[in-house]
């Protein structure tokens, strides 16, 4: 049994919104890395926060 399907709308609550925001890039940064490494792909992945601080990640040979 899965996880019912969720509303896409933005979160209104500024802290929730946050740690959700925390939680997602952290699994985006871990899929990218797995996806390099599984594939042997390059991956170049940019994110900028809502504040416009930038996480980035690059996958090297």
């Amino acid at each position: 049994m899965g996880r019912g399907k969720t509303e896409m709308r933005r979160i209104e609550n500024a802290t929730s919104r946050q740690v959700t925001f925390s939680k997602r890039r952290n699994g985006l940064l871990k899929k990218a890395f797995e996806l390099s490494v599984l594939c042997d792909a390059e991956v170049a992945l940019i994110v900028f926060s809502p504040r416009g601080k930038l996480y980035e990640f690059a996958s090297s040979r």
